[in-house]
């Protein structure tokens, strides 16, 4: 029987009943008449303290509070590609056809997968075979670009007696299993999972393979790993949703998923208008065919916006299990944070720093640990990875502020977005005097089979030569550059043009909005002979205006624009002689 209690206090989304013993933490609830979902947050003897996911205005004390003896879970199965979720699953899509409204009216119940669907069910194993947690017993083709894998529960572990093919619905048997104990199961293409639980995998595995994002100053100066967790935190303007939409767009995971977490509408609605139009260079489909949306912006009800996260987050776990690389961008935490201060506040708990909870920094580490690249659960030993990319914004660009200070101790990369940067419209503006990556060390081995043997050692250069040019800045201010010795004016040119012509990118350009690996090396290598060529000369005599006049240059700050083949193969070696030449024969 349900625990059935009424409501005696109501504050905000957070409301108190009675009666009701035997519930559990972190059940969800039916609130009120409207039967507004809730999550059970505290117990106290017979009363029960729940965040409620819809807006509370109008129910009353005495109202009833139903439990449904369930925790707060997502359904994972075909459906959820293309789909456009809130924090806590609701379609919107199906909401605004049921309903024909374009905001969710209270108590609306929209199942997550459409369950008048029938997908094609393709079995991968045959009656008789034997089969255990994670195994992989059939395929659905959900778009174009994915292939949907359906999976054992977790759980079951048996013989199949029966498997079906043809097209079905996600609540439809297609299998049923015989287990150990003589017990039948069916297996259906639906799977339920608690939100905040992680789901299981085998063995988790080093982070040694770069995420390729196409980003120059991400990918060689500061790389993610797959697998791996980073921060991008920066004022109003700098540049963090464009930054992730750029990720979402061209890094190499299979799957999209897109937390909109407390985010203006107008950004969430450009989201949502650009990306069904965005052709995917990976597949030639639409990007969208991997993408699964989660929008629960600034003005919808903020205890759905502290379950986006987790939402978001089982869902790209699920796919995962199905051997996907997956890349997760959360856009904001720093809105998360402040739902849960909200929540926190009327709950009037003890308030942490700057009226954060004091349990911030354990909730931020329980979202980012679960990002990783595994062995899933299965006989075939699949390998997985979800990549968790956090947008942070500090009020008034402030990187001391708790949830960003938290959220440094426990991402490894860190991308330090620079509103000076911004608006010298220098693009991505990551400033790479602040930003740093844990994973170079892991990463490297990488680089130099997929690329040359010297990147490490090129990659380490410029960012000397980087850290060198902020020093002689404070410098020039003073006395001006041409009081400089010859050496140091070579290296604030060199320094400019890794700035311009490296690390400066144009997302609007169609060839130099995505950079591969092979390109960013060969430009990092001629930016660098360029220097040693320049250094010779300097040890020569040669005076550095002349150094300055070369016209190598123009084919240097050119060389971004040039398609990828073709500078691969054919420019970058003729480039590299102009500069030898040109550089070489110079007195």
């Amino acid at each position: 029987m349900p625990v059935v209690g009424k409501i005696i206090k109501i504050a905000g989304p957070v409301v108190v009943a009675e009666g009701m013993k035997g519930a559990q933490m972190y059940e969800v609830v039916k609130v009120g008449e409207e039967k507004l979902t809730g999550e059970i947050i505290q117990l106290h003897d017979d009363k029960a303290v729940i965040q409620v996911y819809e807006e509370t205005s109008g129910i009353k004390p005495g109202e009833p509070v139903v439990g449904t003896g369930a925790p707060l879970s997502v359904e994972l199965g075909p459906g959820m590609l293309r789909a456009m979720y809130d924090g806590i699953q609701r379609p919107l899509t199906a909401i605004e056809e049921k309903t024909g409204s374009i905001f969710i009216p209270r108590g609306v119940d929209v199942p997550a997968l459409p369950r008048d669907v029938k997908w094609e069910f393709k079995p991968t194993v045959s009656e008789g075979d034997f089969v255990e947690e994670g195994d992989i017993i059939g395929t659905v083709e959900e778009t174009p670009s994915i292939v949907h894998k359906i999976l054992v529960p977790i759980g079951v572990k048996g013989k199949i007696v029966e498997i079906k093919e043809g097209k079905f619905t996600v609540e439809e048997t297609v299998a049923v299993v015989e287990m150990e104990n003589g017990e039948r199961r069916d297996i259906i293409m639906m799977q339920k999972w608690p939100v905040r639980k992680p789901r299981p995998y085998k063995e988790k595995l080093p982070p040694k393979i770069p995420l390729i994002t196409g980003q120059r100053v991400e990918d060689t100066f500061f790389t993610l790993a797959k697998g791996g967790t980073a921060a991008i935190p920066g004022p109003f303007g700098s540049g963090k949703t464009v930054t992730q939409h750029q990720l979402a767009k061209w890094s190499d995971a299979d799957v999209v998923v897109y937390i909109g977490c407390g985010e203006r509408g107008n950004e969430m609605t450009e989201v949502i208008e650009e990306f069904p139009h965005l052709e995917d260079i990976r597949t030639g489909n639409k990007l969208m065919d991997r993408t699964v949306l989660i929008a629960n912006t600034s003005n919808m009800p903020v205890a759905a916006r502290e379950a986006s996260v987790y939402t978001g987050i089982t869902i790209a776990e699920y796919f995962r299990d199905m051997g996907y690389g997956v890349l997760l961008t959360a856009d904001s935490t720093s809105r998360w944070a402040e739902a849960m201060r909200e929540i926190s506040g009327r709950l009037e708990e003890m308030p942490g720093e700057e009226g954060y909870p004091a349990y911030l920094a354990s909730r931020l580490a329980q979202f980012y640990e679960r990002a990783g690249r595994v062995i899933t659960l299965g006989k075939d030993d699949r390998q997985g990875f979800v990549c968790i990319v956090g947008a942070v914004s500090p009020p008034g660009g402030d990187f001391s502020e708790p949830v960003t200070s938290n959220t440094l101790r426990i991402v490894k990369v860190f991308w330090a977005l620079d509103a000076n940067l911004a608006r010298r419209r220098h693009f991505p503006a990551i400033n790479w005097l602040q930003s740093y990556s844990l994973y170079i060390d892991d990463v490297t081995d990488w680089w130099l089979t997929n690329t040359g043997p010297d990147w490490r050692q090129l990659r380490d250069e410029a960012m000397g030569l980087l850290q060198k040019e902020a020093e002689l800045q404070e410098i020039v201010q003073l006395v001006g550059p041409d009081a400089l010795p010859d050496r140091e004016r070579v290296i604030l040119e060199v320094a400019r043009m890794l700035r311009e012509d490296f690390l400066q990118q144009d997302a609007f350009d169609e060839v130099d909005t995505y950079c591969p690996p092979m390109k960013q090396y060969l430009m990092l290598k001629i930016i660098m002979t360029f220097y040693q060529e320049a250094l010779k000369a300097v040890e020569r005599g040669v005076e550095p205006a002349k150094i300055l006049k070369v016209s190598v240059k123009q084919d240097i700050a050119r060389m971004k624009y040039i398609p990828h083949d073709e500078f691969i193969n054919v420019k970058s070696k003729e480039i590299m002689e102009k500069i030898k030449n040109e550089l070489g024969s110079l007195n």
